[in-house]
């Protein structure tokens, strides 16, 4: 029997400072319809003082693990995905298996940009696969306005803060059917951030903003997801017509658009949320994840095609198979209906 790498929990964090177009407005020079004709965000939400990404990693988790019904310390394996770590070492990834109390699991993290969290789940699934582990926890966690350069209204108007967990554990049916990965690093100067370790000619010692060509991301993102994704469907064997729900990453609402129009995925069948939280990189996914499953969108044996692409360049897309993971609680109803979805 296949064992197979089944979601039995979901997560999400979002801190509660909300930035609108309107507070930008105040900031760089730009507009609320400037900002949502190029970018369809009308807000995001920005990390307080005492959080980070490890605090948002955490409380991700915590959902994700009381869904699950699974015990901290019963946990193989925690993979955080993040490119704004708290520090350059230890990993992210050793702060939440403190903070869980999670004292039995390995952890580690991986730093792919907004692909982090399709690698993350791609890894998890292959040591669930290879009987090496049970039970694995996956978070991306984004503390992206840190890198902010708030002068500079191409990038600050996009990125918000977030966080999102799955937990995996081996089954017989669910979870990825396939995934496909890409990278070029000839376009690393398209879409980087500077460090303090490099050389010292492209070393800065003030700042480490965030740094982006976007025209150039625009034309390649949406020939890299779709290629992406038509990949992972047919190495899933399926048919773009067997997809049920198209679960993108958040870059960009006229990137998804197009991405789903190229795929030939109609409005119905694609999660967006972009417009609330802005482009969280790793953490895209898993959130809006947990939001379709909050809506009710998710249903048994369907097909979820997650695709991605960001700094490295790097893309990829994921296949996987739906399985329930129970009736969704008031408090999630409640909050869905507030936001007028």
């Amino acid at each position: 029997m296949d064992v197979r790498a089944r979601i039995v929990g979901l997560g999400k964090y979002l801190p509660e400072r909300i930035l609108t177009n309107s507070d930008l407005e105040r900031l760089v020079d730009t507009s609320d319809t400037w900002i949502q004709e190029r970018t369809g965000v009308r807000e995001r939400r920005m990390v307080a003082d005492d959080e980070s990404a490890s605090t948002m990693a955490i409380e991700a988790a915590r959902v994700a693990l009381a869904q699950a019904e699974i015990d901290p310390a019963d946990l193989d394996l925690i993979i955080v995905t993040t490119i704004t770590p708290d520090g350059l070492f230890p990993a992210v990834a050793s702060r939440v298996q403190h903070g869980l109390g999670a004292k039995r699991a390995a952890a580690f993290d991986i730093s792919a940009a907004c692909v982090g969290f399709l690698t993350g789940m791609a890894t998890a699934s292959q040591f669930i696969s290879s009987g090496a582990y049970q039970r694995v926890l996956v978070v991306g966690s984004e503390a992206l306005s840190r890198m902010i350069n708030w002068k500079d209204r191409s990038t600050c108007v996009l990125f918000g803060d977030g966080a999102g967990a799955v937990v995996l554990e081996a089954s017989d049916r669910g979870g990825p059917l396939s995934f496909v990965f890409h990278s070029d690093g000839s376009g690393v100067h398209f879409l980087y951030a500077p460090g303090p370790c490099g050389p010292p000619a492209t070393t800065k010692t003030d700042d480490y903003y965030i740094a982006m060509e976007g025209t150039q991301i625009f034309k390649f993102a949406v020939h890299a997801m779709e290629s992406s994704a038509r990949e992972a469907v047919e190495a899933a064997g399926l048919a773009l017509d067997d997809i049920d729900l198209l679960i993108p990453h958040q870059a960009n609402l006229r990137i998804i658009n197009a991405t789903a129009k190229a795929l030939g995925i109609p409005p119905e069948r694609v999660m967006i949320n972009v417009d609330r939280y802005g482009n969280t990189s790793s953490a895209s996914i898993p959130i809006a994840l947990r939001e379709a499953w909050e809506q009710d969108r998710l249903h048994d044996g369907d097909r979820l095609l997650l695709v991605s692409v960001g700094g490295g360049l790097a893309w990829g897309a994921m296949v996987i198979e739906w399985v329930p993971l129970g009736p969704v609680p008031v408090a999630a109803e409640a909050a869905h209906i507030a936001a007028g979805s």
